[in-house]
């Protein structure tokens, strides 16, 4: 499976690659002919995919046809899709791995062969979501100007190609830790090194030792992680067909792009499209490449591991048409936010995006990917750039063998997957077509609570103050007028400082979206050596971060120049991986938390990212803007974002000499220059090749070798869950739901971060009792992600975000009602009282439950605390699939109707009727304590999604085959 089922009826049409006779291929272009020709090219892939590996049991011929009559059929069939391969990232690895390791014990006590429990589809699992923040920023940052009054002089300008020592005079500080070098000598090297890449010292430009902050934050990485790495190696080691990239090698999504994708796959001489599915929902990026890919839920992701192929409504495809040449002054990020509002507004959610047009040549692969990794935020399931010459170049820039290119393109040009512009083919025929013209766009930041709220830079300033005055609410902070331009004085380090609403005190270029396109990355660090030539600084009580997607970014800001101007303006690089992304950012220092608290500060977080959910960075910052890296050091430095970059300066330079944002933005040649000169393919090939060593902490790093995991009974990071406790081979007709009470009655938008538990274990919540309990001080606490392979704390962290809104408790809190007691309790404590009683409970909410990143735990939380099901206005797509997949019914209440029209109160207690024989999107009657009955549609798809139901969900139905 997955590669060519043996039995296909399709064999006929394996063909010979020109001028490759070795080489084979299914020409399914042969099968359509102009049918074939109009499909889009997401489409064809899907098409190759159902041909390939059609076996008359999981992908039918039917099959194949319906996907070849998309123009037809889409939006009113179901289709198999078998992906090329999985990527997974720690934070959903952990609990895939978890599960197949207990998997591997039920099969066992049923009487099975545990060793026949491993993945189907070849799996990348990358270690990078364990980074945490604990230190950050260079000594450098914080030091004092020269005493007597100086003012302090400009440096010497350094070339951004070439390292040029001693035109700075050292100090002592920052890299350099065995006081000032002197005639370019170096101090003895740290007692460790990051293998990745070799970092400047910030006053020397000459090679030095890994950053101070690198090696602690690695330390404490690999110290707090020590148990789920043991884990994991232990998985590389019994589990086949999986291979785990250790941690600071870089993000999923960047270790995908950059070594994972192939582009096309051959496995034995026969050719096929690359594709893959991961729990990262950044895996769209790989789309940019023509690689169809996209994230899904944890528990979708273990079943396609386990040969079961993902089942999806055959989608719409929207194009959108690309015109229009982009202004110099805006990045790849403004193109990505101002499609992201087109496609926002043109309804695309569960559709398939693809790109053509025009403008499509001129965007770089990097530009690309970075457009295409944003599609999660506009609700497509992928944003789609077919193959053509720029991709092409690109993979030769990349070191890719000339042989294997002229293979790879002389295939995708038979099977019509390659895009020509210059070519008269016609272009595919789509579902609807969206035109953006690039020349249109300026640049923008999104915020302050919502992705898809942009503001033009240039109206930031009026916008902000428009936040303060509007009532709380998406937007609005409702800050009374008197108090809008209050400020808070603070001492911090020896110096006065003044906080005021808008006053920016996180910063972070992360690894989220950027770090594939070198423009951007290369603009800040451009940005920043202006800014320091021109005498500006940052704010020493700035939280700022450099935490690059993998060490090739570091190797390029490194070799052009710029890294030690980013590092000098506090923008050290932490380590590789995700970050403040996922809330892992080290607490604000204690006076400006509490100077923000006093005065109920609006303080900001600007970072480079793609989410900016409201108290997602840290609960006291309000306020949080997506930027592009530039902007986002340039924000840092003015300290505020109540500025108008075109008539008010940045701040203060060399001489009192006001520097205006204008002054020191790099034109495009610039960008380009540098980019030609640092970007090139001995870059990608060196890294390669040290990914491929793995790291020397992870090598030396001891694990166990026994098929089944040596379960500990005091771990808290690694528990066998209970998930197959009734594990059997034939399904059970659905239970009835009777006398539940509603343990939350939710609003609109309620996204996983809401659900599932993210981010560092407040002191006072359920998970961090329990780890209290088990001896635990709250230094070693972790972060919930790294504790995800624990149902005991997972279930502990469900619906303990501070920003859950209760309409129960009628405030923002981690909080429910236990209605038979009338407590007031954590969510988690109510449901444990429910189990206790022997009282089923269901969930009420609004518009769009589920919204955000695919999370399984967002859908596991809920089933262990007892959830049976989650009546909706509507669901994100994603989510509801995997509310199914564990066992919980979503139930959708009819157009026009929700709680509030149905005179609900969710006091009250619901009865739910299940039918013997289910059947898709039936209707299913509901009848409440108080004597009212109404009905609501079951969201079940299609009939799998039904025995999948039946069986308890996908893990169990796939586990029962091993029997």
């Amino acid at each position: 499976l997955f590669v060519s089922s043996p039995g296909s009826p399709y064999q006929p049409v394996i063909e010979a690659v020109e001028n490759h006779p070795q080489k084979k291929f299914y020409n399914v272009s042969k099968l359509g002919g102009a049918k074939y020709d109009t499909l889009p090219y997401s489409i064809r892939v899907l098409f190759e995919s159902s041909v390939r590996n059609c076996d008359g049991f999981l992908v039918k011929e039917t099959d194949a046809m319906n996907i070849l009559d998309w123009k037809t059929k889409q939006n009113h069939v179901e289709v198999p899709f078998c992906p090329a391969r999985v990527v997974l990232q720690d934070f959903t690895g952990i609990p895939a791995m978890v599960d197949f390791a207990a998997m591997r014990e039920a099969v066992r006590n049923a009487g099975g062969d545990p060793v026949k429990v491993n993945p189907a589809c070849p799996t990348d699992l990358t270690v990078d979501h364990s980074l945490q923040i604990d230190f950050s920023k260079c000594a450098i940052q914080n030091a004092p100007n020269p005493g007597g009054g100086e003012a302090p002089k400009p440096p010497a300008r350094l070339s951004p190609l070439r390292a040029q020592p001693r035109k700075v005079p050292c100090r002592g500080q920052g890299g350099c830790r065995g006081g000032p070098c002197e005639s370019g000598r170096h101090p003895a090297p740290f007692s460790a090194q990051i293998e990745n890449t070799p970092i400047l010292c910030p006053f020397h430009l000459q090679p030095v030792p890994e950053p101070e902050t690198v090696l602690k934050n690695q330390e404490m990485e690999f110290g707090r992680n020590r148990e789920r790495l043991q884990f994991f190696k232990w998985s590389s080691k019994v589990f086949k067909n999986i291979s785990i990239i250790p941690p600071e090698t870089g993000t999923a999504h960047q270790v995908n792009l950059e070594y994972l994708s192939k582009v096309v796959f051959e496995v034995k001489d026969l050719l096929y499209p690359d594709s893959v599915v991961g729990t990262d929902s950044h895996t769209t990026m790989v789309n940019g490449l023509g690689i169809l890919g996209w994230g899904v839920g944890g528990i979708e992701t273990e079943a396609v591991m386990l040969g079961m192929p993902l089942t999806l409504t055959l989608p719409e495809v929207v194009g959108c048409e690309l015109t229009g040449t982009v202004s110099p002054f805006a990045t790849s990020i403004d193109i990505v936010l101002s499609i992201t509002k087109h496609l926002r507004q043109a309804e695309v959610a569960g559709k398939f995006v693809e790109f053509f047009g025009s403008g499509v040549s001129q965007l770089s692969v990097a530009d690309r990917t970075t457009i295409a990794n944003m599609c999660p935020e506009y609700g497509a399931i992928l944003s789609f750039f077919p193959v053509d010459n720029v991709t092409l170049k690109h993979l030769k820039h990349t070191g890719l063998d000339k042989a294997k290119l002229e293979v790879m393109e002389a295939y995708l040009k038979a099977v019509k997957l390659f895009r020509n512009e210059e070519s008269s083919s016609r272009e595919p025929e789509y579902s609807q077509v969206v035109q953006v013209s690039l020349s249109s766009i300026i640049p923008y930041v999104s915020g302050p609570k919502r992705s898809q709220d942009r503001v033009a830079v240039n109206n930031m300033k009026s916008d902000f103050q428009a936040c303060l005055n509007e009532k709380c609410g998406v937007k609005g902070f409702q800050i009374a007028a008197e108090k809008q331009n209050d400020t808070v004085p603070v001492q911090y380090e020896g110096n006065e400082y003044k906080l005021s609403h808008g006053c920016v005190v996180i910063a972070a270029v992360i690894s989220c979206t950027n770090n594939c396109n070198p423009s951007v990355m290369l603009a800040a660090g451009l940005l920043a050596k202006k800014a320091v030539e021109a005498g500006l600084v940052v704010k020493p009580y700035i939280r700022t971060s450099l935490s690059p997607g993998s060490g090739m970014v570091t190797h390029y800001l490194s070799s052009s120049g710029v890294l030690p101007y980013l590092s000098k303006l506090g923008f050290e690089v932490v380590g590789y991986g995700c970050s403040t992304c996922v809330g892992n950012t080290a607490p604000l220092p204690e006076a400006i938390r509490n100077a923000i608290k006093q005065g109920d500060i609006i303080a900001c977080g600007v970072l480079s990212g793609t989410k900016n959910f409201e108290g997602r960075l840290c609960d006291c910052v309000r306020a949080n803007y997506l930027a592009s890296p530039p902007l986002v050091v340039a924000y840092a430095i003015a300290g505020t974002v109540r500025i108008d970059f075109e008539t008010e300066p940045l701040g203060i330079g060399f001489n009192g000499k006001s520097i205006y944002l204008r002054d020191i933005w790099p034109t495009r040649k610039e960008l380009h220059t540098v980019e030609e000169e640092c970007v090139i393919s001995s870059m990608f090939k060196e890294l390669k090749e040290k990914m491929e060593k793995g790291n020397k902490r992870w090598n030396l790093l001891e694990a166990p070798e026994s098929t089944l995991f040596p379960w500990d009974s005091k771990s808290t990071y690694i528990r066998c869950p209970s998930f197959f406790d009734k594990l059997a081979k034939e399904a059970v007709a659905p239970q009835p739901v009777e006398n539940a009470h509603v343990l939350l009655y939710l609003g609109d938008s309620v996204t996983t971060d809401h659900i599932s538990p993210a981010g560092s274990i407040a002191r006072s919540s359920a998970a961090a009792k329990y780890l209290t309990s088990k001896g635990l001080t709250p230094r070693e606490f972790n972060s919930y992600g790294a504790r995800r392979g624990n149902d005991a704390v997972m279930t502990r962290g469900t619906f303990a975000n501070i920003k859950l809104l209760n309409k129960f408790i009628g405030k923002p809190a981690p909080k429910t009602i236990h209605f038979p007691s009338g407590q007031t309790l954590d969510v988690f404590e109510a449901a444990e009282l429910y189990q206790k009683e022997g009282i089923p409970v269901i969930i009420l909410a609004g518009k769009k439950y589920g919204l955000g990143s695919s999370r399984d735990w967002a859908a596991k939380g809920p089933f262990l605390l007892g959830v049976r099901a989650v009546l909706a206005e509507s669901f994100e797509k994603v989510h509801r699939s995997q509310l199914i997949g564990i066992g919980i019914a979503p139930l959708q209440f009819h157009p026009g109707e929700n709680p509030s029209t149905l005179g609900l109160t969710g006091k009250e207690q619901f009865s739910i009727l299940f039918p013997p024989e289910l059947s898709p999107r039936m209707t299913l009657d509901v009848k409440t304590s108080t004597g009212k009955v109404f009905s609501v549609i079951a969201l079940f798809e299609n009939n799998m999604e039904i025995t999948l139901y039946k069986y308890g969900g996908s893990l169990n139905f796939v586990a029962r085959r091993f029997l």
